[in-house]
């Protein structure tokens, strides 16, 4: 493999709650961007199956609510366990393509009743190299995921280059950015729900710090997407805080001297493509590398346990 390699965002809407139906839009969309030569593809935040938009709408959050937990139970049914079939078909897909994966989910745990927002890593060959739970739930999105921790918070060298990635608020936490900085990202895939201006900051900021391309992915979602998921929108919003488009975008992708070489992209499906020339990665160390000659190691020490915590253990039935 040369130093370039194109660089892909899949900009999609869920098939909201429905995991067998975004999986499947998944698979084909990591095939389409095989198709147009793309050796990396990076979705959005919680793509499957849909980024819970509701957990900052006051109401979701009511004691006792019904139709909170029956939009949590159904969150909770479309989610991804991990390994399981859900994962398997995007593994698949990923090897037919030939297509290295940073795909965000819901992953519940295997009893069914806890979930994380999790940045799944597959390279070309299908293989599973990093799973990250995403470490601290933002503000309302308490209400729905645990704490993740640090097992997969690391870059993979894949067919790409060496990749890692961050979810949404993490981008603003200094000890995860410092720990990927250190591994030597090369692509950094941002999951977000969609690009505010702030957010596409944090995304632009993380590739003059990391010096590392950047794939600043959003998800597109209106309200005709929650009304076929039978979600009851009147229950959580006020009509004047709901906007359409809900989600727009604005997916980026970023070079390691901090501009914007692709997008921002508009509020509709779209796969976002660019080159990128790896070399820049070392061109840019010269006046910066935050995860070597500007590190000061003599001074400063960042220590990471990566040891997986919150898995649930089923206990034993006796089954075989």
């Amino acid at each position: 493999m040369g130093t370039t390699v194109r660089a892909a965002i899949a900009q999609i809407a869920p098939v909201v709650l429905d995991g067998d139906a975004t999986v499947e839009k998944v698979c084909d969309w990591i095939r389409r961007a095989g198709r147009e030569g793309a050796a990396v593809v990076a979705f959005p935040e919680t793509i499957v199956p849909t980024y819970p938009l509701w957990c900052d709408a006051g109401p979701f959050a009511r004691w006792d609510s019904p139709a909170a937990k029956d939009l949590h139970a159904r969150l909770i049914e479309g989610s991804v366990e991990v390994p399981s079939d859900r994962t398997r078909r995007i593994s698949a897909a990923a090897k037919e393509a030939g297509v290295v994966v940073s795909i965000s989910v819901n992953e519940r745990d295997p009893r069914g009743r806890t979930l994380w927002n999790a940045l799944l890593l597959f390279d070309a060959d299908g293989r599973l190299l990093l799973h990250h739970r995403k470490l601290v739930p933002t503000f309302g999105e308490r209400l729905v995921w645990a704490q993740g921790d640090a097992a997969g918070l690391d870059a993979a060298a894949t067919a790409a280059g060496k990749v890692g990635g961050l979810v949404c608020f993490e981008h603003w936490m200094p000890a995860p950015r410092q720990a990927l900085h250190d591994a030597g990202e090369e692509i950094h895939a941002a999951a977000w729900p969609h690009l505010r201006e702030m957010y596409l900051v944090a995304s632009r900021h993380y590739a003059f710090e990391g010096r590392c391309f950047v794939l600043a992915a959003g998800a597109v979602l209106t309200r005709r997407d929650l009304e076929r998921a039978r979600i009851p929108l009147a229950e959580f919003w006020r009509e004047e805080d709901l906007s359409d488009p809900i989600l727009f975008g604005g997916s980026a992708i970023v070079a390691p001297d901090g501009k914007v070489i692709a997008g921002p992209a508009p509020a509709e499906e779209t796969l976002l493509l660019a080159d990128l020339d790896l070399a820049a990665t070392r061109g840019e160390s010269l006046p910066l590398d935050t995860g070597g000659h500007y590190a000061r190691p003599d001074l400063f020490r960042l220590e990471v346990d990566r040891r997986r915590t919150g898995t649930t253990t089923l206990p034993s039935t006796g089954a075989s």
